[in-house]
Parts: structure tokens; C-alpha cells; sequence
């Protein structure tokens, strides 16, 4: 495999996803847009992602919710009803023959269908059994349910975030949740390689909340270090006159001066003579004296247009960026210069414009192909993989009521 240029890093990989919303499926996504054979079992109504709008005709319909298309590109759709046991028993016999099985649903619910890690990895030694969680498999939290607002606030993410003077808030999106699936993207990775070469799966457990409290950075470790709360108040959007997020004519702008370029923000905003201001031309003085630095920045930032900044302050090699919009980012010359953006045709959404590949493998090219209808590979799959008759599955349409 390693030799064909044009085939995916994950070709020969099968994976089957039990989850719903979003982290199994953005884990299982990422698989298949790397070449992995993604087989999701949906229950007879489908992912209840399927009918998240918005939509693109506006009008609510299964197969056209915008978080169930983005999510579960490149994908085969099988239907099977988990709460009869025919629909059990295929998940089982195809969990035999997979590679990985990843999952967000409750430990207990796929325990009481045997579904859980110790009946299918049973069953297939070499099955690497994935589970997404939002507290992990033991603790005393363990089997809590939550959503991604309770996942962001209890990792300690909403402590770092929000205005001083009012409550934390989260990050735009189910961050919480997109940062599960990830990192099981990498842990599925490394449990398969693991795999390949002893010959034996494992399973691997992620919690949200764990997920969430690794990127804390600093704050985190000093408070293991010192017992003290280096953040102890939240500080919104501009830290100091040189480290914030301001206002500007159409949008935002972004500065972080450190000390060593300060002389190129004066010069970005057009008053040089800040760095000989006696009042701002050192470090400590500009920290003295933050308050009328932030107004001037205020000031300055009101009044400009953001892409004129971030031109002139290319030139001048100043630290400020702007703040990108959903518009700025369809736009951007750098993301559609290396085609990260690309259309995809459905038969019933039509073309659509979906973010591509988090990262670029030159010699594997990915897979960036449409979400499937619901039940769309039911048949194919079971016949091919299973041996199953029209009849058997005729049989089985019938049990599931789809």
C-alpha cells in the first residue's frame, strides 16, 4: 500500500461507528476522509443530527440538517434497530469483522445490547473499541451524561472565559464535544497501529472533561505547582492595550504586541511617537499607564477598516490581524489557495460548499465524498459483508420498521 501514491493512508481500514451528534462522528469522519471505511449503524429515524437545521432550502428534512452533511461525509449509512435483537445481532457479526468501533453512546446502554468492549472485543481480539465520554469509564462521575456546555464548564475552560464582571461563557460551537472526536481521531490512530503490530486491539476510553483540562496551558499546572489561581478573574477581550481583541469600523481587530515590536504597532496605527512618549516607551511604563495606552488603541482601532490594517501591517510586520467572519473565511485567499474548501454534490442538498482535511498527505490524498441517505448502504453492506438474502433482509426491514 505504502507505494501507491494515489491511495488513502486508511485504505483497508474498516470502521464502525455507533454515535450520534457530534464527536463519534466528527472522529468517525476524519477516518474516512483519510481512506477508512466508515460504516454507520443508524437507528431506523436516523442520527437525530439529520434534523438540525439549518437546512438548505430552509425546509426541515432528514436528510438535509447542515450538522448531519458536514459530519458524515464520506460515510455508508446501515440501518439496524439496537432495541431488537436481529438488529443487535448484525452489529455484532459486523463488529467482528472491523478494525475499530467508535462510540458516544452511553457505557450501560450498549452493555445492556452487547455492544460493550468485553462482548466485541470477545468476540475479535483485534478490534480496537474506541469510547467517547464526557467523564470516562471509572470515577465517580463515570456513566453521568452530559452536553457540551456541561463538558466546556467542567473541564475548567468557562473559568478562563468571559468578561471580569460577568459570568464565564464557552467558545463559539460545540468545542467541547469537536475536541472529543478529535483526539479520538488520534487515539484511533495510535490503538491501530498498536494493532498492527502486536497483533491485539484494545480499548481506549477519552473523557471531554480530560480533554477540555489538557488545554489549559499554564494556568493549570501552576495552580498543581503553587496552589494559586494565576487567573483568578476572567479578563474578556482585551487583556492590555497591546493584547486584545478591539473594535473597528467593519469587524475586529486582533493585536498582541509583545515588548521586542511594539515600534511596529505604533507604526501600523500611524503614531510612531508612542514609542518615544515617556509614558510608553518601555515595557513597565506602558504597564503603568495601560489605561490610556487602551483608550488610544480604542480610539485608533474605531476607526479603521480591518483589511486596511491587516495590509499595512503586513508591510510593516505589525502584530495585528483581524477578526475573520463566516464571510471573511469563505473569501480567504489563503483557504482557497490551498483548497481547503470544496464542493460536494448530493442528490438532494445539491452542491455545497464543505470545510476539506484538517491536514494535507500529498502522497495519500483524501476522500472528501457526501453523507449518505439514511439506510442507503444497508443492503449493500449486509449482503457483501454478511452473506445476507433478499429474504434475510427483507426480514430484518421488517423488524426495524424501516
Amino acid at each position: 500500500m505504502a507505494g501507491q501514491e494515489s491511495e488513502a493512508a486508511l485504505d483497508g481500514v474498516t470502521v464502525l461507528e455507533l454515535g450520534e451528534h457530534v464527536a463519534a462522528p466528527f472522529c468517525g469522519k476524519l477516518l474516512a476522509l483519510y481512506g477508512a471505511t466508515v460504516i454507520k449503524i443508524e437507528p431506523p429515524a436516523g442520527d437525530p443530527a439529520r434534523r438540525l437545521g439549518p437546512f438548505p432550502d430552509g425546509q426541515p428534512h432528514h436528510e438535509l440538517g447542515a450538522l448531519w452533511l458536514y459530519l458524515n461525509t464520506g460515510k455508508q449509512s446501515v440501518v439496524l434497530d439496537l432495541d431488537q435483537e436481529a438488529g443487535r445481532k448484525i452489529a455484532r457479526d459486523l463488529a467482528a469483522q472491523a478494525d475499530l468501533l467508535v462510540t458516544n453512546y452511553p457505557a450501560a446502554w450498549l452493555a445492556d445490547r452487547g455492544l460493550d468492549d468485553a462482548t466485541l472485543r470477545g468476540r475479535n481480539p483485534r478490534l480496537v473499541y474506541l469510547a467517547l465520554s464526557a467523564f470516562g469509564a471509572v470515577g465517580p462521575w463515570s456513566g453521568w451524561q452530559a452536553t457540551n456546555l456541561t463538558s466546556y464548564a467542567a473541564g475548567g475552560q468557562m473559568h478562563l472565559t468571559g468578561d471580569p464582571d460577568r459570568p464565564p461563557l464557552k467558545a463559539g460551537g460545540e468545542q467541547a464535544d469537536y475536541q472529543l472526536g478529535l483526539n479520538g481521531f488520534s487515539a484511533a490512530l495510535v490503538g491501530l497501529w498498536d494493532a498492527l503490530e502486536s497483533g491485539t486491539g484494545q480499548t481506549i476510553e477519552i473523557a471531554a472533561q480530560e480533554v477540555m483540562a489538557s488545554t489549559l496551558e499554564v494556568t493549570l499546572n501552576t495552580y498543581a505547582y503553587t496552589g494559586r489561581d494565576i487567573w483568578p478573574q476572567r479578563r474578556g477581550n482585551v487583556n492590555a492595550a497591546t493584547l486584545g481583541i478591539f473594535p473597528c469600523a467593519d469587524g475586529a481587530l486582533g493585536v498582541h504586541a509583545m515588548p521586542r515590536n511594539f515600534a511596529a504597532l505604533a507604526e501600523t496605527m500611524a503614531m510612531p511617537e508612542l514609542v518615544s512618549d515617556p509614558r510608553f516607551s518601555t515595557p513597565q511604563a506602558r504597564l503603568e499607564h495601560d489605561d490610556e495606552l487602551r483608550a488610544i488603541v480604542y480610539a485608533w482601532a474605531a476607526e479603521q477598516r480591518k483589511r486596511d490594517v491587516y495590509a499595512r501591517a503586513g508591510a510593516l510586520r505589525g502584530p495585528v490581524t483581524y477578526v475573520h467572519d463566516l464571510a471573511d473565511l469563505f473569501a480567504s485567499p489563503q483557504l482557497q489557495g490551498r483548497g481547503f474548501l470544496r464542493e460536494i454534490d448530493h442528490p438532494l442538498a445539491g452542491r455545497l460548499v464543505y470545510p476539506g482535511a484538517p491536514f494535507a498527505m500529498p502522497a495519500s490524498p483524501v476522500r472528501l465524498e457526501r453523507a449518505p441517505l439514511l439506510g442507503e448502504h444497508t443492503g449493500t453492506v449486509l449482503r457483501e459483508r454478511l452473506g445476507l438474502s433478499d429474504a434475510d433482509l427483507a426480514a430484518l426491514m421488517g423488524t426495524s420498521g424501516h
